[in-house]
């Protein structure tokens, strides 16, 4: 059984940017470094209401630059890991940017523990209904301002991305704690069986992927695999690599 957990890290080698501390997120994004505006702050559901222009500034281009980016190499060695061993498989994700079903991977066995971009739903929201995400969203990189605002299908009132944000009350659940019964139906057949769970570029800053993998890892018979450039400590018998998600899943094939 293969369990894999990713975290943000598992997008920089596809060439996303690394949120990584305040400075981080101002480097991938200048006009906020000139607001003084974090990424926590940049992330917050209050702007869909107050200023929708500058709220999906943010997503709208976090949009059209997940649907731009190709998932790495990474991504395609898990797979070959899988296939070639015919092991059950689950990806547990804190990332919201799809890149796991784009490279290929059965959207049955995907949990985005905070949503994803790719879905919306009412900021208010007048109904519990979810819709898919195929809106173009051009964005004036100078401002972060989008020149288009999504609406709701149901209303009309602005709409957002179905992303559980900081400060956040009205997010919609239902699809991801459909997903969460899915893994849990999963972890049920895991007793008894050697399993494995890899992590990937998961950091302590939100640390939900990394107590997830934790918990896991506490079962008989699981051995955890932390791979992170700079937080890859963990207690044995689990394992650590100090290195990026591309540079260690290359090396373990090779190793292989």
């Amino acid at each position: 059984m293969v369990i894999i957990t990713a975290g943000a890290g598992m997008g920089v080698d596809s060439g996303l940017p690394d949120f990584r501390g305040t400075q981080g997120f101002w480097n991938s994004y200048p006009p906020y470094a000139r607001l003084g505006i974090s990424f926590e702050e940049a992330a917050n559901p209050e702007h869909f209401e107050r200023d929708p222009a500058f709220g999906w500034g943010f997503y709208g281009h976090r949009t059209n630059l997940y649907r731009a980016t190709v998932p790495h190499e990474g991504f395609h060695i898990l797979q070959a890991w899988i296939e070639r061993n015919r092991a059950a498989s689950f990806v547990v994700t804190s990332n919201v940017d799809g890149q796991f079903q784009k490279a290929g991977y059965p959207e049955s066995r995907i949990l985005e523990v905070h949503g994803s971009i790719h879905w919306l739903q009412c900021t208010t929201p007048c109904c519990r209904r979810i819709w898919a995400n195929q809106e173009e969203i051009p964005v004036n990189r100078e401002t972060m301002r989008a020149r288009v605002i999504p609406r709701c299908i149901s209303c009309g009132a602005v709409s957002r991305p179905n992303i559980l944000m900081f400060g956040d009350y009205t997010w919609l659940s239902e699809r991801t704690t459909e997903q969460e019964r899915c893994f849990s139906r999963f972890c049920a057949d895991l007793r008894g069986r050697r399993t494995v769970v890899i992590e990937l570029g998961a950091g302590r800053a939100v640390p939900t992927i990394r107590y997830a993998s934790e918990r896991l890892g506490a079962r008989p018979n699981t051995t955890v695999i932390r791979i992170n450039p700079r937080e890859a400590e963990i207690d044995t018998p689990h394992l650590s690599l100090p290195c990026g998600a591309l540079e260690a899943l290359r090396g373990i094939a090779e190793y292989l």
